[in-house]
């Protein structure tokens, strides 16, 4: 796809991995919606930091589990752009739950948000990039969606739905619209884990260190920039930890 001028949606961009994936997109030429939930001062701080690159950024608020909201976002981008060329469902939770401590509002709350939203951001997008002639979607999966760990079950199962989701994205939309997804590995590990368990898994990761987010920021770039001929898949950013 050539990126000049087009126009990309990156949810979750305000911070962490979804605010590397917005510059990095605004780094090939694009105009980014960053769009936030509750980060208004971070989101702020993405858009100064796109249009200092030379393209065109605006923040949009919106709890994507209400479809409202996202019929709303759809249309604020429709207003001010006319076009959409991309598509990063990259917001999500990742809350810590035993087993024992898993209850029906976390569930809701952790599918709405990783699962229901990105199916919905997505429906709603798709008027708008085929206006255009079509599209490119990245899904922001997780290596966990494919090799489970223990702990937080109610994410790894949303994670898993994003990998089906987006093979079957794939089939409905072709040939107009692209649908791929990212699974990210340890790049940001969460703010709860000390250095001994940040140090378990950089041994337990075959290249024997941990990535970034930059790292899944140029992976989007690949899928959206670099190539046309892939959909329908899984790309797997996690030095080798699937598999170790």
């Amino acid at each position: 796809m050539e990126t000049t001028g087009k126009v990309a949606l990156v949810t979750g961009s305000g911070v962490r991995v979804g605010k590397r994936i917005a510059l990095a997109l605004a780094g090939t030429g694009m105009h980014v919606a960053v769009h936030y939930h509750s980060s208004a001062a971070p989101a702020d701080e993405t858009v100064a930091e796109i249009r200092a690159l030379g393209v065109e950024a605006e923040s949009f608020q919106g709890d994507l589990s209400q479809t409202a909201s996202i019929r709303s976002l759809i249309g604020a981008i429709d207003e001010r752009w006319g076009r959409l060329d991309v598509l990063v469902n990259s917001a999500a939770i990742f809350p810590r739950t035993p087993w024992e401590e898993i209850d029906e509002a976390t569930w809701d709350r952790t599918l709405d948000v990783n699962l229901k939203a990105p199916f919905f951001t997505t429906w709603h997008a798709v008027p708008l990039l085929r206006r255009n002639g079509g599209g490119k979607i990245i899904n922001i999966a997780d290596w966990a969606g494919l090799r489970p760990y223990k702990n937080y079950l109610p994410y790894v199962i949303s994670k898993g739905g994003i990998v089906t989701m987006t093979k079957a994205m794939a089939k409905e939309l072709a040939p107009e619209i692209a649908v791929n997804a990212i699974a990210p590995g340890p790049v940001m590990l969460p703010e709860d884990f000390d250095a001994a368990a940040a140090e378990r898994i950089r041994k337990g990761t075959l290249l024997q260190r941990l990535g970034s987010p930059d790292d899944i920021a140029q992976s989007a770039v690949y899928l959206v920039a670099m190539t046309d001929f892939v959909t329908g898949h899984v790309l797997v950013v996690d030095g080798g930890r699937l598999i170790a």
